[in-house]
């Protein structure tokens, strides 16, 4: 489970890092999109075959950061269109 957790901020950090410009988002959104990445990742990796959800594999890793970038992406929308409508 802390392993988990480790990997969910580490994908989330990377993926912060990846998506250009700056994202108003704390540690705890940097976390959680991680870890919704990396559940994502895993079973995108697991349903190709290549091993266990909660195993860590290079495409598990690959496909999480690039679902954390794009949830990134998506609570940018969100946030954005939260703030014009106030």
């Amino acid at each position: 489970m802390i392993g988990f957790i480790i990997a969910g901020l580490i994908i989330g950090a990377l993926a912060r890092l990846i998506k250009p410009g700056k994202q108003n988002l704390g540690l705890v959104a940097t976390l959680l999109l991680g870890l919704v990445g990396s559940v994502i990742g895993g079973s995108i990796a697991s349903l190709l075959g290549t091993g266990n959800i909660f195993e860590l594999n290079v495409l598990g890793f690959i496909v999480s950061v690039i679902a954390a970038v794009l949830l990134i992406g998506v609570a940018e929308g969100v946030a954005g269109r939260r703030r014009v409508t106030r």
